[in-house]
């Protein structure tokens, strides 16, 4: 299998898919395309990927090019990548996919800079309800689950939220400030400590 990406310091959708196909154990390459290069970015992308985009998962003759797809792929291929408790993984799910339409403010104010030095900004009313729903779903979720990560074990519900606990470390955050964060700022922090993660942002470096 080929998983082509977008730049590593930039590209949250291709480290999602990325983190899941680490986790499972199959082989793979991955090709990285230069992001914001403008007509060369879009036909570097349009050679692999039939909607232009970014990551795409090549299988053979198979294409496959939406991150949260690539990740349903996989799943089926290897066990555990998704919870084995049917309650638990319907909500993982969910968390998933409320992630992958979901949470337009943040995306948009706090864009993913892993090479970005930390500080604190002003964020807006939009984002900071964004933030508040997220510290929200966590503790739900880790309480039902008892951690450490979202579904209990690691899963891929772990690998969506990943990008956003480089956000709120870039931007300064503190989850405590959006009411009671509970657990919640002690799992972003364990996000960014699996070694998968740890080896995509030493490959921006």
């Amino acid at each position: 299998m080929e998983l082509v990406i977008g730049t590593k310091k930039w590209s949250t959708w291709s480290l999602r898919p990325w983190l899941v196909l680490k986790r499972s154990g199959l082989p793979f390459t991955e090709t990285e395309v230069p992001l914001r290069r403008d007509a060369e970015t879009s036909a570097a992308i349009a050679a692999h990927s039939p909607s232009s985009l970014v990551p795409v998962l090549k299988d053979g003759d198979l294409r496959v090019w939406d991150s949260l797809a690539i990740a349903e792929y996989l799943a089926e291929k290897v066990p555990g990548l998704w919870p084995g408790d049917p309650g638990l993984r319907a909500q993982a799910r969910s968390a998933a996919a409320e992630m992958h339409s979901g949470f337009a403010s943040l995306r948009g104010e706090c864009p993913m800079d892993l090479t970005a030095p930390a500080r604190a900004v002003e964020l807006s009313a939009a984002t900071h309800k964004d933030i508040r729903r997220i510290v929200g779903l966590w503790s739900d979720l880790l309480a039902r689950s008892g951690g450490p990560f979202l579904a209990g074990q690691w899963s891929i519900a772990d690998a969506f939220y990943t990008p956003v606990a480089t956000r709120l470390r870039t931007y300064g955050v503190k989850l405590s400030d959006f009411g009671d964060a509970g657990p919640c700022g002690e799992y972003a922090e364990r996000l960014l400590e699996t070694p998968e993660f740890r080896e995509w942002e030493a490959a921006c470096q």
